[in-house]
């Protein structure tokens, strides 16, 4: 009986260790990942933030499809729809906002067949900051 306790409370500080080292969730993480690129993004719902600009710049989705935004940068970004500064054209793109270096956000649904543009409002005059999302 002794043996069973110890053996869990090893698995579970094991466990503790495991979760403590991967973050536990993607809001926790605390720098750009070395290897995602534009030719490694894992779908074609993402948009990777890297070297001060994003892509792809101009994404295609369905209906009721929520996109990602991942910030692969060594700075914050933060991802808003445009115009700026008023962010009104898409608000579910607003859901992303902050992102530090290593963050990933998603948007929220992107329901309405239209075209979502999006800019980094900390650099609204990057175009390599800018893009665009169409909802089929």
């Amino acid at each position: 009986m002794t043996s069973t306790r110890a053996l869990a409370a090893a698995v579970t500080a094991a466990s503790a260790a495991v979760i403590m080292a991967c973050g536990g969730s993607s809001s926790g993480a605390t720098g750009p990942s070395p290897t995602l690129t534009c030719s490694t993004l894992p779908d074609t719902r993402t948009i990777l933030i890297v070297n001060n600009a994003v892509c792809p710049q101009a994404l295609t989705v369905s209906r009721g499809t929520q996109v990602t935004f991942i910030n692969n940068d060594t700075r914050r970004h933060q991802m808003n729809s445009d115009p700026h500064p008023e962010h009104t054209d898409c608000p579910e793109l607003n859901q992303v906002g902050n992102l530090e270096p290593g963050q990933s956000r998603q948007s929220g649904n992107l329901n309405v067949a239209r075209r979502c543009s999006f800019h980094d409002h900390l650099n609204d005059g990057s175009n390599a900051l800018k893009g665009a999302i169409t909802i089929q």
